[in-house]
């Protein structure tokens, strides 16, 4: 078996701001944005839950409960994602200026070799700050 000097693997890379007024404010709009979203779907899922359940009360009451316990289940789910969207909404409030914030990862390919430490390879980190690069850290 020949013996492979090097390798190319997908490797992640962990994406970091840096907390400032604005980034503070982007997520704060970007929050609301979606509370406001599931808000409409909640009104949606009401209108059409009025019209499902005058459209089935004309066929069989039996089915009223089932479609009842299902558009329930679908408003509840709204419901947490709306109280977790205000939790988050809190704790960006909270947010220190200066402080860094995980945003998420991205892959990178990367060139490795026999005796490498895989370790700081895996450890490398984009900072950012008003979504522009800052650092590379490993």
């Amino acid at each position: 078996m020949a013996s492979i000097d090097n390798m190319t693997i997908k490797c992640p890379v962990t994406v970091k701001a840096k907390v400032t007024e604005d980034l503070k404010t982007q997520l704060a709009a970007e929050i609301q944005d979606a509370v406001k979203k599931t808000d409409m779907e909640l009104q949606q899922i009401e209108f059409h839950a009025k019209r499902m359940m005058a459209e089935q009360a004309k066929v069989d009451a039996q089915g009223l409960v089932a479609i009842r316990q299902q558009i329930d289940a679908e408003k509840q789910k709204r419901i947490d994602f709306k109280n977790h969207m205000l939790e988050k909404l809190k704790e960006t409030a909270q947010l220190e200026i200066g402080s860094e914030i995980v945003q998420g990862t991205m892959d990178r390919m990367v060139t490795i070799n026999v005796g490498d430490d895989l370790h700081k390879i895996m450890a490398t980190e984009i900072l950012l700050e008003d979504g522009k690069i800052i650092a590379f850290r490993s």
